[in-house]
C-alpha cells in the first residue's frame, strides 16, 4: 500500500483543510463541503457502508486507504476511522498518490 498520501493528509490537516470522525464528515458530506473522503481499510463494515451511501448519494469522492491508527496519527488525533478532505487541491494530490 502507498503511505505516501498520509504525509498530503499531514499537510492538508495543518492548512486547516481535514475534519475528522464519521458524524462530522456526513455532515460535510451533505453539506457539499466535503472534497474527498478517505475511509480506513479497518473501520467497521457499518461505519464503511454508512459512509459510502452518503458519498455516493451526495457524488463525494473516497477512497478506502490507511489504518485507523495512521489516519488519526497524520490528522492529529486518536484512531479515525473516517476523514474528509475539505479542499480540491489537496484531494486532488491525495489521490493522485493513491492511485
Amino acid at each position: 500500500m502507498n503511505n505516501n498520501f498520509l504525509g498530503m493528509l499531514g499537510m492538508a490537516k495543518r492548512a486547516g483543510k481535514v475534519s475528522t470522525g464519521e458524524f462530522i464528515c456526513t455532515k460535510l458530506i451533505k453539506k457539499h463541503e466535503s472534497k474527498l473522503v478517505i475511509i480506513a481499510e479497518d473501520a467497521s463494515a457499518n461505519t464503511k457502508k454508512s459512509v459510502i451511501n452518503s458519498c455516493r448519494y451526495y457524488n463525494v469522492e473516497y477512497a478506502e486507504a490507511g489504518t485507523m491508527a495512521d489516519l488519526g496519527k497524520y490528522t492529529g488525533s486518536s484512531e479515525r476511522a473516517v476523514v474528509s478532505v475539505n479542499d480540491n487541491n489537496f484531494a486532488k494530490a491525495i489521490l493522485d498518490r493513491l492511485n
